[in-house]
């Protein structure tokens, strides 16, 4: 008999990327038992919520979450309040705090707008994190068009250098509909990972470092989409998609790919 989370993953891989969220809900219904390493295991589009103390909106994954709250990067607090929960050390939540300033800007300057999280979390032998982007394109009430970044890390330090483990995932969404033309949907994701030895010097470096990792990787990324989809695209057109979707289609992928 075949294991059921293999086979839960198995069935999310062959349904719409576009609903991972609400298959993911329902497999969750279905199996109970399988709720917490479906969770952790499956990247989902990011979802948004704003912080109640400071204002500000923030991105939510499993990796900011307990039970049914979730944890602000700018208050630190969880909402609804956990009473236990667990929050990262004063060292390593400086560094978060960096870190946020730090991919803020990145966001500003790279995707002009959106939204970007990091959150970091205390390792035996040294500490890990995740940083989230998130950027929405809606042309039009009958167009739509998402990137969502998911960047896990992990960080060893030896002596005078630490060992950073990268594993990114890029989902990407494209729609668009109308009477004339009807609906075309393309959503996918990529993950890929790397692993590198680098300099530090103090806590600073490593933001620095995750800095430019995750800068690096998200170009890679977004070269190998440029390349793919519009092959894809362009294949798919010949069969399925009249002029008007493709070129629809195509400057919304054009928009998300430029950022």
């Amino acid at each position: 008999m075949a294991d059921p989370f293999d086979s839960a993953l198995d069935l999310l891989r062959r349904l719409n990327p576009k609903d991972t969220t609400e298959n993911l809900n329902r497999l969750c219904s279905l199996v109970p038992d399988l709720t917490e390493d479906l969770l952790t295991s499956v990247d989902q589009p990011l979802e948004v919520r704003r912080c109640k103390k400071t204002g500000r909106d923030y991105l939510l994954c499993d990796y900011n979450r307990d039970g049914d709250s979730w944890r602000s990067p700018w208050s630190n607090e969880f909402d609804p309040p956990v009473s236990d929960a667990e929050l990262p050390s004063e060292r390593v939540r400086k560094m978060e705090v960096k870190a946020n300033e730090a991919f803020d800007v990145y966001r500003e300057l790279y995707f002009e707008g959106g939204i970007s999280s990091v959150y970091f979390w205390n390792l035996d032998d040294g500490f890990a994190g995740v940083v989230l982007l998130k950027k929405s394109v809606n042309p039009n009430s009958n167009s739509s068009g998402s990137w969502d970044s998911i960047h896990v890390f992990e960080s060893a330090e030896r002596a005078r250098t630490a060992h950073y483990k990268l594993t990114s995932t890029v989902i990407l969404n494209l729609g668009t509909e109308s009477e004339s033309l009807g609906g075309m949907d393309l959503s996918g994701n990529m993950t890929r990972q790397v692993e590198q030895d680098l300099p530090i010097d103090g806590d600073e470096s490593h933001v620095a470092n995750l800095g430019r990792m995750v800068e690096d990787m998200e170009l890679k990324m977004r070269n190998l989409l440029r390349t793919f989809l519009p092959n894809c695209l362009g294949s798919l057109s010949v069969f399925l998609l009249t002029t008007e979707q493709r070129k629809s289609i195509s400057g919304r992928l054009g928009t998300l790919l430029e950022i």
